[in-house]
């Protein structure tokens, strides 16, 4: 039997990201946000949602780019540090001990620590209540080498062990259970 509850936000796990902003170093700023995704493969666009109070939303608005760093598990203290302080008190890139690196287009700095950093410029900015949402096209990639798989050259998910928020709770992502399409494949006899 399923209760009937509230409306609310209940659709997880999310990503844990850091969020990188600003094109100078005395205003680059780096927030943790789960509420992103993809919005369209062709062209390559996504979404952060940020609340207008928060430190960097002017940081995004002024400067409409910004890098997404995916996380791993050995950045799940600063993943968590990083969402509870705010960069109007602290400067989070010394704080935690990441490194600010050069990203190929945008201005915003990205994390070297991060297995895989998205490159963002932002198309649109929509008000939607408590958040708003930076639409934005992917305009580069950049991928630790040491996470490429040596015969594909393809990005390994599994390999880099990226965390995952989920109700209040940060996870590493665990065993693959299937690949795309595996459910329709046709078996050899």
């Amino acid at each position: 039997m399923k209760q009937d509850w509230k409306p609310g936000t209940m659709i997880y796990p999310l990503p844990a990201a850091l969020i990188t902003c600003g094109s100078i170093p005395e205003e680059y700023n780096v927030l943790t946000i789960s509420w992103l995704g993809t919005i369209c493969t062709n062209p390559p666009m996504c979404y952060i949602s940020v609340r207008p109070e928060r430190h960097s939303y002017p940081i995004l608005k002024k400067n409409m780019e910004f890098v997404i760093n995916l996380t791993t598990k050995e950045m799940a203290f600063a993943t968590d540090w990083c969402g509870v302080n705010s960069g109007r008190a602290y400067n989070k890139f010394e704080e935690m001990k990441l490194t600010p690196g050069k990203a190929t287009i945008v201005s915003a700095p990205l994390i070297e620590e991060s297995p895989l950093c998205i490159e963002c410029c932002v198309k649109e900015i929509i008000p939607l209540g408590s958040h708003h949402m930076f639409i934005a096209d992917v305009v580069n990639v950049k991928a630790d080498e040491k996470f490429l798989d040596k015969e594909t050259g393809a990005f390994d998910m599994e390999q880099a062990g990226l965390l995952a928020y989920s109700h209040g709770k940060y996870y590493e992502l665990g065993d693959i259970v299937g690949k795309f399409g595996w459910s329709v494949k046709k078996k050899k006899d």
